[in-house]
């Protein structure tokens, strides 16, 4: 299986490797976020927040809202750890995926050069490494994106689940 692995990516060129990279990368950073959210630890920082906010002794001066404020602001970002950087990695893929076009069709341009232009059997390998990398890359992105979408829909929820339950006193 590892030669067969290999093989594929040996056929998609240098930048196979390089979207490969990225997409390890990527899922790493999705992965993390959704054991964030499913497994606790958000859990965890929300109770201390709900906490410190209903020990408090009053909840309608300026002071608290102010302190509400802080409090929000600092889940927002615990919440939104790396969501820029995983939104990053989905819309680099397709570009990598170009790169990889355009390498490929030197390679075939340059086939041409050297041969002539008639050999077809010389010029499918460039062919090939123009559209393996092409594929890989929205493949990936695709996978990104929808894995992004449940995150930015789990983030949004939380937010605002939080924000409610950060109520002020009447």
């Amino acid at each position: 299986m590892m030669d067969t692995i290999l093989a594929f990516m040996d056929k998609g060129g240098n930048v196979l490797w390089i979207i490969a990279l990225l997409v390890f990368f990527m899922w790493t950073l999705i992965i993390e976020r959704f054991m964030y959210f499913l497994f606790g630890a958000w859990k965890v920082e929300r109770q201390i927040v709900v906490e410190a906010w209903s020990a408090r002794s009053e909840r309608k001066s300026w002071n608290a809202k102010q302190i509400r404020s802080k409090l929000l602001s600092e889940s927002r970002s615990a919440i939104n750890h790396n969501m820029g950087l995983i939104a990053t990695c989905v819309a680099l893929c397709p570009l990598l995926g170009l790169l990889g076009t355009v390498t490929g069709m030197i390679e075939v341009f340059n086939v041409m050069a050297v041969t002539g232009g008639g050999d077809a059997k010389s010029m499918a390998g460039g062919v090939q490494r123009s559209t393996i990398p092409t594929m890989a890359g929205m493949v990936a992105a695709l996978s990104g994106l929808f894995a992004n979408t449940a995150l930015q829909r789990m983030t949004f929820r939380e937010e605002h689940s939080l924000q409610n339950e950060l109520a002020f006193d009447q």
